[in-house]
């Protein structure tokens, strides 16, 4: 059996290893450290934002973010459907409910027609959101110009998720930066890795301050272990913020190497009827964190799973689009807002849509192999 393809898999570029050894030299392991400080000001010039705090996980950043917006038992959080459970997970953490709002077309982010009418219902109840968090699907920046426009005017918060959108810009300015805050992750599979970990980003250094102290078990100003509130362990650690710092500084090849792997797809995959590719807007540019095809059941015979099953056969990792969480069993029974009349855009991205190996890592003859199955399959 060939060596198997992944999906997207951790790439090192060489520089990690000086950062851990710093580390592990001056003797600082704990979540604290050079790395650290280095990481968060690295990033946040990146992304030309003010600040940025590094945590445990993207996960953890959001819960940081909606705890600092005062999110709590009995409010609502508007939230992209079309994502991984990590983007709603932290909304019931608060003890809140998350409403989720259906994508649309151009893409595949969160539909400001079915954000508008989701305000409007509340609105006319008289109890509006504490934020709205928005989703960049694979590295597709969202319309944030009319997404910012009505949370602005309903003067609602916005958690930018750009987790799998790194390196991403709309309109010429970075992924992550619109909200009040925005997110990272550097899971494993993500464009760059900390193993584990994520990044809090905003303008408002006084709030990453909060977020930093809450990170660290929100310990008072005390010679003596002291707590006025309820903190939590969500620092990231020196270590894993070196391998960070060295990721950071191969950023912009990997992006590279991802938008490669795409056109490749695209320009192979492209011809066959029935195939069409995640867009990218006019005006924005997407770091492909995966490359996603949409299979038209009217125009391809073979079934959406049939077709990944026949990519493991020949050992490639491939998986459908992520399931939207207004279908998911743990979030029975909250509200939803489609994009319009009949089927909601997510269920039929979720139904058609195939994530294939992105791996940077991937060479060209492996892209083949992938592109030959599928082109077996589909054509």
């Amino acid at each position: 059996m060939s060596e198997r393809i992944l999906l997207s898999s951790p790439h090192m570029g060489g520089n990690e290893q000086k950062y851990i050894n710093e580390a592990f030299e001056t003797n600082w392991i704990a979540p604290l450290g050079t790395n650290v400080d280095g990481f968060e000001n690295e990033l946040a010039e990146y992304v030309g934002i003010q600040g940025a705090a590094a945590v445990s996980a993207g996960t953890a950043a959001i819960d940081l973010a909606l705890n600092l917006l005062g999110v709590g038992a009995g409010d609502t959080v508007f939230c992209s459907t079309l994502t991984f459970i990590a983007s709603a997970n932290p909304i019931m953490y608060r003890g809140a409910t998350p409403v989720f709002i259906d994508s649309e077309w151009d893409t595949w982010n969160m539909s400001p027609q079915a954000l508008e009418r989701a305000f409007m219902d509340v609105a006319a109840d008289g109890k509006l959101p504490k934020a709205v968090v928005i989703v960049n699907l694979y590295g597709q920046s969202a319309k944030m110009d009319e997404l910012m426009e009505i949370c602005n005017r309903y003067d609602v918060a916005v958690v930018e998720d750009a987790a799998e959108s790194l390196g991403s810009t709309y309109k010429g300015k970075k992924s992550g930066t619109f909200g009040k805050y925005g997110i990272y992750s550097f899971n494993g599979n993500k464009i760059i890795t900390t193993s584990g970990g994520g990044m809090l980003v905003s303008d408002d250094v006084d709030a990453l301050k909060q977020a930093r102290f809450l990170a660290t078990q929100a310990r008072d100003a005390a010679k003596h272990y002291q707590h006025s509130v309820i903190g939590y362990n969500y620092r990231l650690s020196n270590v894993l913020a070196g391998i960070g710092r060295g990721q950071l500084e191969v950023l912009d090849e990997r992006i590279a190497q991802k938008r490669a792997i795409f056109e490749r797809y695209e320009n192979t995959l492209g011809s066959i009827d029935g195939v069409t590719f995640m867009p990218e807007l006019e005006d924005t540019f997407s770091n492909r964190w995966l490359s996603v095809i949409q299979l038209d059941p009217a125009k391809i015979a073979i079934a959406l799973y049939d077709v990944i099953d026949a990519l493991n056969d020949e050992n490639i990792e491939a998986r459908p689009v992520w399931k939207p969480l207004h279908l998911q069993p743990v979030f029975e029974g909250c509200k939803f807002y489609a994009q319009g009349e009949g089927k909601a855009v997510s269920e039929i991205l979720f139904e058609q849509g195939i994530c294939l190996p992105s791996d940077s890592k991937m060479t060209v003859e492996q892209q083949q192999r992938v592109i030959d199955v599928l082109m077996k399959n589909l054509g």
